[in-house]
């Protein structure tokens, strides 16, 4: 009795600030928990029932791993997983080294009108739609108008079919990817620095420290808890993919397929063309199981090289 009277006392002395996150955590429940009882007809042959969404779910036949069988039995399970895993393994080892060193750039410059002038410039294309970005990519690349194409005909250079030909888009996949999402990024790691205590940097520049020094032996060191954490929570999220990305980027282009698509556009098309909702599904689960263990592994391993840094 004297555990739920505590506990009665803290929810009553808490009541303001659970009542601020009240909205979050039914978002949370009704977005993310409560759909993953859906994750049940990756086991099932799904077929519409007219008494509506459950009645499919519960009436649909059984079929245990026939649905993952199915996906791993063609040559896309193993073009997309590979397609899902070398893009986010390149944009997570890219994308911190530029987020740090755009945070680090930001934090020595000494004029603030300027440095929130340069903040606000990288961070705008964050929120731009992905449909906009494509336009913009497309302004570039068209055969017919594109930019690429006019440079190459001014040096009587025969012009690319970009949109049909898949070596080129590794590239620009990673590149508008970092364009867009740097600036975002590095905002925690510069508001990390700016709180690093600056008697540090005193210290080292009475050493006799240089600037790179003081970023190597002081900045860098003083941040590194930040960096593993975001970065195990990178790893987790190894198996998704910004559908916007690999899907309004390429125009879905079918010649470029081979390099473009991954778990989420595979999922998508798999709902949109065939209407094979259990197999989206089984693929799905796959990428969400896949993601947990990689977190799991990653904090484990983490854990056992420095336990103050691991996310649990």
């Amino acid at each position: 009795m004297n555990r739920v009277k505590q506990f009665s006392k803290d929810l009553y002395d808490n009541r303001i600030w659970l009542l601020m996150i009240l909205p979050g955590l039914i978002w949370l429940i009704v977005m993310k928990y409560i759909p993953m009882f859906g994750q049940v007809i990756a086991f099932k042959n799904f077929r519409f029932h007219p008494d509506g969404f459950f009645a499919s779910v519960f009436t649909s036949e059984w079929v245990g791993f026939e649905n993952f069988k199915f996906l791993f039995s063609t040559n896309d399970a193993f073009v997309i997983t590979r397609n899902t895993l070398l893009y986010n393994i390149l944009f997570i080892v890219v994308g911190l080294i530029l987020s740090v060193a755009v945070a680090i750039i930001l934090s020595e410059i000494t004029k603030q009108k300027l440095a929130k002038i340069y903040q606000t410039g990288m961070l705008f294309p964050h929120f731009l739609s992905w449909v906009v970005v494509s336009y913009f990519v497309f302004a570039f690349l068209s055969v017919d108008r594109g930019l690429f194409n006019s440079v190459l005909g001014y040096f009587n250079i025969e012009p690319v079919s970009w949109y049909n030909e898949p070596k080129y888009w590794p590239y620009f996949i990673t590149f508008i990817s970092q364009w867009k999402g740097v600036g975002f990024s590095s905002i925690v790691y510069l508001a990390a620095i700016v709180g690093i205590d600056r008697t540090h940097y005193e210290a080292a520049m009475i050493d006799g420290a240089n600037k790179w020094q003081q970023i190597r032996h002081v900045t860098i060191p003083m941040i590194m808890p930040l960096i593993v954490i975001l970065t195990i929570l990178n790893i987790g999220s190894i198996f998704s993919a910004d559908f916007g990305l690999f899907y309004q980027i390429p125009r879905d282009s079918g010649p470029l397929y081979s390099v473009t698509n991954v778990i989420d556009t595979y999922v998508y098309r798999g709902l949109m063309t065939m209407g094979d909702i259990g197999m989206s599904t089984a693929a799905g689960l796959y990428q969400a199981t896949v993601g947990f263990v990689l977190i799991l592994i990653t904090n484990y391993i983490v854990r056992k090289i420095d336990e103050d840094n691991a996310l649990f």
